[in-house]
Order: C-alpha cells, then sequence, then structure tokens
C-alpha cells in the first residue's frame, strides 16, 4: 500500500494538507510533517492539494516512521488551569475574540501554537477600509499601501478599471496579526505562543477546555467556552466531533512571492483571470510599497496537473520577466466551499478560516474572520454571565454570523460557479464591453458578465438587497 511522504527540502509547512485530510492522519507540528499511516487510507487528497508539490506516494516500506506519541498525555500529570475562555490561535479572528471577550471583563486566554505571532503570513493581505475600520481604529504602520480601486486584466492582457477611492489598504500582516494581539492582552488577556493544544476536554458531553502542550510541559485548561480558530487546517473543531476538513474540490491552493523592484501601480490591486493563467483561481499582484508587490495566483485544489507554484512562476516570468527579486514566499490553501455546515456545539464555536467562512469568490477572510471573532466574543461573554454555555445559548454567534455575513455565501457560490464557466474568449470579450463603459461599479462588472444567465442575475439581485455590493 502506498502512502504519502513528504520532501522537507521542498515543504512550506502550510498545513493544506491537514484540512483535507478525512481521516485526520496528518499534523502539522511547527516545521515537521507527521503522517499517521494506521490512519491513512492512501486517498491522495494531501498530495492533490500541494501547492508547491512537495507530497509524493511512495511504498509503506520506505517511509520514514512518524513521530511517536505526539497526542499522547496523562491527564493525571498535567498542570491545570482554568479559564473562562480560551481561543486557540492568535490570528484575526481569534484576537478579535479574545479582545470582544475581555472586554466584558471574563478572564481569557490565547493559545498560539507559532513562536511569533503573524509570521508565516498566509494571505495577499488586502481589506476593504470600511468594514476594518468600522471594527477596530486603523493604525497607520499596519497600512503598506492605499487603494485607490482595481483592475481586472483579461487572459489578453486587456484591463479595465475599477475606480473606488480610499476602498482598500493593504496590510503588513506581521504587524497587524501582533498588534491585535496586544490589543487583547491589553483589554486583559492572556496569550501563550509557542503552545500546542493536542486534545480538547470533555465533561458530561461538552467541550470543556484543551490540553496544551508547552515547553514546560503539558496543561489541561478548563474553561467554560472554547473558540476554535486554529485556522484552515483546524484540529481543534475536528477533535471535538466536527467535520472541518475540505474536499480538495471545495480550496484553491495558492502561492506568493514578495517581490521587489518590479513596475507596479502603487494605487491599484491587479487581478488576472484565465483559465491558462490560474484554472479556476485568479492571480493577484497587490503593491506594498515603491516597486514592491505581492504576487500571488491560487487555482483549484483538485487539479491533477501542476500546481500553484508551477503557475505563478510562469505568471511571474510573462508579467514580469527576470526583472525582481523574491524576497519572500508563502503558499496555503483558502477554503471556497461556504461556512461549515456547523459551527458550534455545547461549550465551543469556531471562527475563520476553520470555520471556512471564506468570500466564495475573492478566497478574502481577514475581515471576515474578524466579524465572526468580534461575535463569538461578545457572545461568549455574555453565555458566561448568564451561566449557560449550552450550543443553544452560543447558537446566538451563528445567526449573527449568516444574518450579517454568511447567508450570501450561497448566492457568491452560484454567481462563482456561473463566471469559471466563461471561456476565456468571453471573458476577453467581457472586457471589451466594460472598457466602452464610463460608469465601472462593482454590480455593473457582476450584470453585464451574467447578464445572458437570468438564474445568475437573481443570485445578484439577492446579493445587492442583503448590502453585499455597495
Amino acid at each position: 500500500m502506498e502512502y504519502p511522504v513528504v520532501d522537507r527540502e521542498i515543504c512550506g509547512y502550510c498545513g493544506t494538507c491537514v484540512g483535507v485530510c478525512p481521516k485526520d492522519a496528518i499534523d502539522l507540528i511547527d516545521l515537521h510533517l507527521n503522517i499517521d499511516r494506521t490512519k491513512c487510507i492512501s486517498c491522495r487528497a494531501c498530495v492533490k492539494v500541494c501547492p508547491i508539490n512537495a507530497l509524493r506516494m511512495a511504498d509503506g516500506d520506505n517511509i520514514q516512521a512518524p513521530l511517536k506519541n505526539f497526542r499522547d498525555y496523562d491527564i493525571s500529570k498535567c498542570k491545570s488551569l482554568s479559564y473562562d475562555v480560551v481561543v486557540v490561535g492568535a490570528g484575526p479572528g481569534g484576537s478579535m475574540s479574545a479582545l470582544a471577550s475581555a472586554k466584558q471583563n471574563v478572564s481569557v486566554l490565547v493559545v498560539e501554537k507559532r513562536q511569533e505571532i503573524g509570521s508565516p503570513v498566509r494571505c495577499a493581505e488586502g481589506v476593504s477600509k470600511r468594514p476594518l475600520a468600522e471594527l477596530i481604529d486603523i493604525d497607520p504602520k499596519w497600512v503598506c499601501a492605499e487603494i485607490k480601486g482595481g483592475r481586472i486584466f483579461a487572459p489578453n492582457g486587456n484591463f479595465i478599471t475599477v475606480d473606488l477611492p480610499s476602498a482598500g489598504l493593504v496590510l503588513e500582516r506581521k504587524v497587524f496579526d501582533r498588534d491585535l494581539a496586544m490589543l487583547a492582552a491589553k483589554a486583559g488577556a492572556d496569550v501563550w505562543i509557542k503552545s500546542r493544544v493536542i486534545d480538547v476536554i470533555r465533561e458530561n458531553g461538552k467541550i470543556a477546555g484543551v490540553v496544551v502542550r508547552r515547553i514546560d510541559g503539558d496543561y489541561a485548561v478548563k474553561a467554560k467556552v472554547v473558540i476554535a480558530a486554529d485556522g484552515v487546517e483546524s484540529q481543534v473543531g475536528r477533535w471535538a466531533g466536527i467535520k472541518t476538513f475540505s474536499k480538495p474540490e471545495d480550496i484553491d491552493t495558492c502561492a506568493q512571492y514578495l517581490m521587489t523592484g518590479i513596475d507596479v501601480d502603487p494605487n491599484y490591486c491587479d487581478f488576472h483571470i484565465g483559465h491558462q493563467i490560474a484554472p479556476r483561481g485568479y492571480a493577484w499582484v497587490f503593491p506594498k510599497g515603491k516597486n514592491t508587490a505581492n504576487v500571488g495566483i491560487g487555482i483549484g485544489g483538485h487539479l491533477d496537473n501542476e500546481t500553484a507554484i508551477n503557475y505563478l512562476d510562469k505568471f511571474v516570468k510573462d508579467k514580469f520577466g527576470k526583472s525582481g527579486p523574491i524576497v519572500a514566499g508563502i503558499f496555503g490553501s483558502v477554503p471556497t466551499a461556504g461556512t461549515l455546515s456547523e459551527i458550534v456545539l455545547d461549550g465551543l464555536m469556531i471562527v475563520g478560516d476553520a470555520a471556512h467562512q471564506n468570500d466564495p469568490i475573492s478566497g478574502g477572510g481577514i475581515i471576515n474572520a474578524m466579524i465572526a471573532g468580534n461575535i463569538a466574543g461578545e457572545v461568549a461573554g455574555k453565555a458566561i454571565k448568564s451561566g449557560d454555555t449550552s450550543r443553544s445559548v452560543l447558537m446566538e454567534y451563528e445567526k449573527r454570523w449568516h444574518k450579517r455575513i454568511g447567508r450570501t455565501f450561497r448566492h457568491l457560490k452560484v454567481i462563482r460557479g456561473g463566471v469559471l464557466k466563461l471561456s476565456d474568449k468571453s471573458l476577453n470579450d467581457l472586457a471589451d464591453v466594460l472598457a466602452n463603459s464610463k460608469k465601472r461599479t462593482m454590480i455593473e462588472l457582476f450584470w453585464t458578465a451574467l447578464k445572458n444567465e437570468p438564474r445568475l442575475l437573481l443570485e445578484l439581485r439577492h446579493l445587492i438587497s442583503m448590502g453585499w455590493i455597495q
């Protein structure tokens, strides 16, 4: 029987393979990918979605033995602590959960597996300015570029410009994420770095805390509410009994370079579409200052041939030639199927990428994670004060999330599917039509693209009525 094996010289340790494993057979332990052959069913999902081709199938006899006893622990030997709320993960969703909880005068612990919050960066770092400002005061030191609009490039290279003055920002996520965690800490939350959750604690059928492995030993941390914000490779929700893994066809795998010395317009985020450029996805160029940009690509996770890194290298060569050194590379994946069907249990809520709350069209998740985290933190504090952290009470989070954002995803998925069916020729023709338009808005872009699809126009009307497009 063949099993997946990792090339450690290539692996970017992004966790994409962890997020698609249906049998919880893969663990990402710092810079070590651990594959449990006793659980593996050789489905090849992990090999298929790896954005940089670091996994391959090999005969089981030739595979290095996995790390032993990674999740084994003796609860009687764990050091005991207790908090009202434990947040797993210190990304934007986790830190906002912690901040909102701490503001309600409940005790909060944030557990982050990395030794440095905000590193490694896992996204293109672009956000809409208005919703960010509604959630938190924007610190100028977070901002690399203020965006005045977007340019959408058709497969033939022609583009249309959508001017949206002061609509967007490109962040410096290493600074942004760390500052959000510091705000939570200043509000009263405790923060643990380089601390890994290895199990959940159950009492009387409900989630009642987590087991955390730290440098100085294992801790049994009791909690009235656990908020899982542990990213696309989320395991906390899975250990609690929720199916958090994704099928390869339900994610886009991504690769990105931070490049400098290249010719970019600092005022616009560029999006390149086309089946030859990025099958079932798009390429992007997001400016981060003078002659510097995040240059990346996302493609369908179900593709069998080339990987995201192959498409990115080709795009960079075609777009920039040999100019521009690459000073950083990041890899990962984005769920595109919409919010998980279950994100709340007794004593547990899941937020952000862990809950698959990314926008199904753009893949963007920073603002959605922050909105979800803010709601979850508020609901957690309220539930704890009431003395009832049952699923029925915590369901307020899920209801508010769907009313605010989640309800749009069903319509967005349908529109995404329709747009993906357009041929490169149709995309070129669409760009030519829109190039002659005097008023280019997001509504007009979608309306023109979908005008021959009455069913999709109905979905667009639903989105407009919900306020998705302003």
